[in-house]
């Protein structure tokens, strides 16, 4: 399965959040952050371990906004 992360840099830091996950989102004051931060909320509404992995491509830059593939195995 794959899914967007899309990151948006703002005055104050940066906010992580995947579209298709309804409140899957998280701010920090840094990329990396609010992407780890991100990705443990997916992590419990998948109802995954926390120690289950995630591949995240960098797709493309817009502006302040870049979006990241987030890849994994659907069959959880």
């Amino acid at each position: 399965m794959v899914l967007d992360l899309i990151v948006l840099k703002t005055d104050d830091g940066y906010t992580a959040e995947i579209p298709s996950m309804k409140g899957c989102e998280s701010w920090a004051h840094s990329e990396d952050e609010a992407i780890d931060k991100t990705l443990e909320l997916l992590r419990f509404y998948l109802h995954v371990k926390s120690d289950f992995k995630f591949k995240i491509d960098r797709a493309r830059k817009e502006g302040n906004q870049i979006v990241y593939k987030v890849i994994f195995n659907k069959d959880l």
